[in-house]
């Protein structure tokens, strides 16, 4: 049994052994193959706009996956090779309460910022080490944590009470 698209392949991309098996079972490899085209591209998911405005007027623009569920939380961008400079990953706690992060399978230096119910930022640990199972403690109750690439609260001037600008700062503290 042949199928239209691997026709005209060359034979040596088919192989006997994969092209026997690609052309009895094409549905389960073209899956296999979408899901990890999938999870090469994880820089490129969309994201939710978040502003960071720092004190002197300087306005920041990312691109972040909100991570609201304690499942979305503990994998956080564990397992990520790719994040572009505006990109990020906001973990959203309600209600506030301090929280201690760590890099445990994270291949990428993070930058870790700390922010508030109004959306100020308490504190930043710039350069979490990839890898590290060290915890890196919030400097007391926090709404959200706020993960950028290593380098980019320098690169940008972005610090200690520089206001944070997305819709879930505006909502009231849980229960």
């Amino acid at each position: 049994m042949s199928h239209s698209w691997t026709r005209g392949l060359p034979e040596r991309w088919l192989g006997g052994f994969f092209r026997d098996r690609l052309q009895r079972h094409p549905v389960p490899l073209a899956w296999l193959a979408l899901i990890s085209l999938l999870m090469g591209s994880q820089a490129l998911h969309a994201g939710e706009l978040l502003l960071i405005e720092g004190q002197d007027g300087a306005r920041h623009r990312f691109s972040v996956e909100v991570a609201r569920t304690p499942r979305q939380q503990m994998q956080g961008l564990m397992g990520r090779q790719n994040l572009l400079p505006d990109q990020g990953m906001l973990f959203y706690l309600n209600p506030s309460r301090p929280v201690s992060m760590w890099m445990k399978d994270t291949p990428l230096s993070l930058d870790m910022l700390f922010v508030a119910d109004d959306g100020r930022i308490l504190a930043i640990h710039p350069r979490a080490t990839p890898f590290s199972t060290r915890y890196i403690p919030s400097p007391g109750p926090v709404r959200g944590v706020l993960e950028v690439l290593a380098g980019t609260v320098a690169r940008l001037g972005i610090g200690a009470g520089d206001r944070v600008t997305h819709p879930l700062f505006k909502l009231p503290p849980g229960p």
